[in-house]
């Protein structure tokens, strides 16, 4: 029993490490409630919630149609949803794979299992989250109509990867300084707030106000998603490139420091917190 168990071929490896992967997935959906399904419940009503508060803002301001022509509640759908996607699965995967977390004491677990299944979990709860709150309102209130779902569902997964790229560079920094890398997440996500774009339509920003906000990776993939969404809009100020360059430098960042935070982590650095 004290003999480590060894792979007799990649295959057998490769489905030993899915079934891992699958398994610690299935315990990150439940851990947050006795019950998996109200865990997904409670993304949802969050989403509803937002998109509900961003409406009354628009609604205060003297907002009342959507800049793009097309259905209202659409467009601030398209925000919302490209927005808890990026940072709810930064803060996700920037809390998972501690090196010196217990889990990773047992032979088959490792770092990469542990982010690849936090990243997941958040991938499948913010889809099922987009897809109960599309059809509830496409069958409840009023017919709705994407140019391009696909096309808005690959924007979903950008905007996932780009935030696991984030939260893969504030994992490196947690185990050195933790309080560092919680005030850093925290702030990302309150930059991502306003930066991110999903108020506002790039075609109709003036250059001066632009600046301020091409940087983000988000605010592209915000405003390329209402390329893909309605018909009658083109994004001409945003670009789908610059979403993939940047999360793959992000993601490159992220592993070499990843690799050198496990290398030097010591239990010992949280022996005292």
């Amino acid at each position: 029993m004290f003999t480590p168990r060894r792979s007799r071929n990649m295959v057998e490896a490769a489905f030993t490490t899915l079934a891992l992967i699958y398994h610690v997935t299935v315990n990150n959906l439940r851990k947050g409630h006795r019950s998996a399904v109200m865990v997904l419940l409670m993304t949802v009503i969050q989403a509803i919630a937002m998109i509900a508060g961003f409406y009354l803002i628009f609604a205060v301001m003297g907002v009342r149609s959507a800049p793009i022509r097309g259905d209202y509640i659409v467009y601030i759908m398209s925000g919302i949803f490209m927005f808890m996607a990026h940072t709810q699965t930064m803060a996700a995967v920037s809390a998972s794979g501690n090196p010196s977390n217990p889990m990773l004491k047992h032979g088959p677990m490792n770092t990469a299992v542990m982010i690849t299944a936090t990243a997941l979990a958040a991938l499948y709860r913010q889809t099922f989250s987009a897809v109960v709150v599309l059809a509830g309102y496409h069958y409840m209130i009023q017919p709705i109509h994407l140019d391009d779902p696909l096309g808005c569902y690959g924007m979903l997964l950008l905007a996932w990867f780009s935030g696991c790229c984030v939260g893969l560079i504030f994992l490196a920094i947690r185990p050195w300084s933790p309080q560092t890398a919680q005030v850093l997440t925290q702030f990302y996500q309150r930059l991502n707030m306003v930066f991110s774009g999903k108020m506002f339509v790039a075609n109709m920003m003036p250059n001066f106000l632009l600046h301020m906000f091409s940087w983000n990776p988000l605010f592209h993939v915000i405003d390329q998603t209402r390329g893909f969404a309605f018909i009658n809009y083109s994004p001409r100020n945003s670009s789908l490139d610059y979403p993939v360059y940047a999360a793959l430098t992000l993601l490159m960042i992220g592993l070499m420091a990843e690799f050198f935070t496990r290398k030097a982590a010591s239990i010992s650095w949280s022996a005292g917190r």
